[in-house]
């Protein structure tokens, strides 16, 4: 009996494996994978240039232009705000960095100076 079981079974006779068979070797083959953490790993460097972050403090000195333009401090503020923007735009950042740095100092001074000129007034 056993001898004709063999024959009706697919791929018996021939020596194809079974569907069965097949997945099973599937499986095992997905089993004895290298797991994710203990694969070699592959990595892509990718260089972004970012934005230069140099204030530029136009903001401020227009503001100070318009309301507190004690000695003209303001205006000339301003005008190195420009040239900072200027240079950032250009991509010298150097240069860029000195003209804010300037924007800020004279920024500072006119908002102080005409802080005290509007506290000298009231009193």
């Amino acid at each position: 009996m056993n001898g004709n079981s063999q024959r009706f079974l697919p791929g018996a006779h021939t020596g194809v494996p079974t569907t069965y068979e097949m997945l099973k070797e599937e499986h095992k083959v997905a089993v004895l994978r290298v797991p994710y953490s203990l694969a070699p790993t592959v990595t892509t460097m990718i260089n972004i240039r970012c934005k230069m972050l140099v204030p530029n403090h136009i903001i401020w000195s227009l503001c100070n232009t318009i309301f507190m333009n004690l000695c003209c401090l303001g205006f000339v503020a301003f005008t190195y705000s420009m040239k900072s923007k200027d240079q950032k735009m250009v991509g010298d950042v150097a240069g860029a960095q000195a003209y804010a740095s300037t924007t800020k100092c004279l920024n500072i001074w006119a908002l102080v100076l005409g802080l005290l000129l509007i506290i000298a007034f009231i009193n």
